[in-house]
């Protein structure tokens, strides 16, 4: 959004200079009227955009602060010459593959298997007998009174141990079903494991052809850009000579800066589809995240 309003704004500053030029034209009698109004519709146009993407601004700018935890005054941008990688490795299967096993919520589902798996286990073992080691200790202290002065105390103390097996003969069904609900949620837990591995499998896979594509388009934006900015030269000198129009320059700057926006956001969505294919594959480090603050500028 940051660089969309760059972009309006760079683009409203040159329809400005186009319109004072097409004012001074029609003063002098070299233009006509039409240039101007159409000058000056693309400038009234571009205040209306610039407004629209200030705003946009100031509404991410809100929803990052709830993130970071204070109002980001200023955005860097990304550097102008950046280079994008493809994938490593460049084969879409090995991160499928990666995603399936090591994805966080793959992981998640696993644990919860495991679990369910061993709930069915303990609620199995209530039919088992089971054997209880049992001890008992006792001390008692009395005093015993005669008819005479003298009374004499008694001391007992009984220690006892023992092994005591329980076998449950009937519970009455209660042990059978825990087991029956048991399964059920175990077997819920493996179609849980199963819909993670195939969401995670579907991430990665939306996410590599994402980068893919992505860097494709960002050379094939580059190359548009080279053209575009051709074509603006182009216009302005065959406005000057008197073989183009003013509709012709105009229509060439929004060709030129509608180019660049759309580069910046190719890139910037690369980025973080590139983000998202590591995290998919659940390989996403603080290094990855150091990579991409070395690629804005300084």
């Amino acid at each position: 959004s940051q660089d969309s309003l760059a972009f309006i704004q760079a683009q409203k500053a040159a329809i400005s200079e186009q319109l004072a030029q097409a004012k001074r034209n029609f003063e002098v009698g070299t233009a006509t009227i039409t240039d101007t109004h159409e000058a000056q519709a693309r400038f009234d146009l571009a205040v209306s955009q610039e407004i629209a993407a200030q705003r946009d601004l100031e509404i991410k700018k809100s929803t990052l602060q709830q993130i970071i935890g204070k109002f980001p005054e200023r955005l860097t941008p990304l550097r102008p010459a950046i280079q994008l990688s493809p994938p490593q490795p460049n084969a879409m299967e090995q991160w499928i593959s990666r995603a399936e096993d090591q994805n966080f919520a793959v992981r998640v589902q696993q644990a919860a298997l495991a679990i369910a798996s061993r709930e069915v286990e303990r609620g199995r073992a209530g039919h088992y007998p089971t054997i209880n080691i049992v001890g008992n200790f006792s001390k008692n202290s009395a005093s015993v009174f005669t008819s005479g002065p003298v009374s004499y105390s008694t001391d007992s103390i009984n220690r006892s141990i023992g092994l005591q097996l329980s076998i449950p003969l009937y519970s009455g069904g209660g042990i059978n079903s825990l087991v029956r609900q048991a399964i059920a949620n175990q077997e819920k837990a493996r179609h849980d494991l199963e819909n993670a591995r195939r969401s995670a499998a579907l991430a990665a896979r939306q996410a590599y052809l994402g980068v893919t594509n992505g860097i494709a388009q960002v050379k094939a934006l580059e190359a548009a850009l080279v053209s575009s900015q051709s074509a603006l030269d182009s216009n302005k000198l065959g406005y000057e000579v008197g073989v183009r129009i003013n509709i012709d320059v105009l229509n060439a700057q929004q060709q030129l800066y509608s180019t660049e926006r759309d580069l910046a956001l190719a890139r910037y969505n690369t980025i973080t589809t590139q983000l998202k294919l590591k995290a998919a594959a659940g390989s996403l480090n603080e290094a990855d995240l150091e990579q991409v603050n070395l690629a804005l500028a300084p």
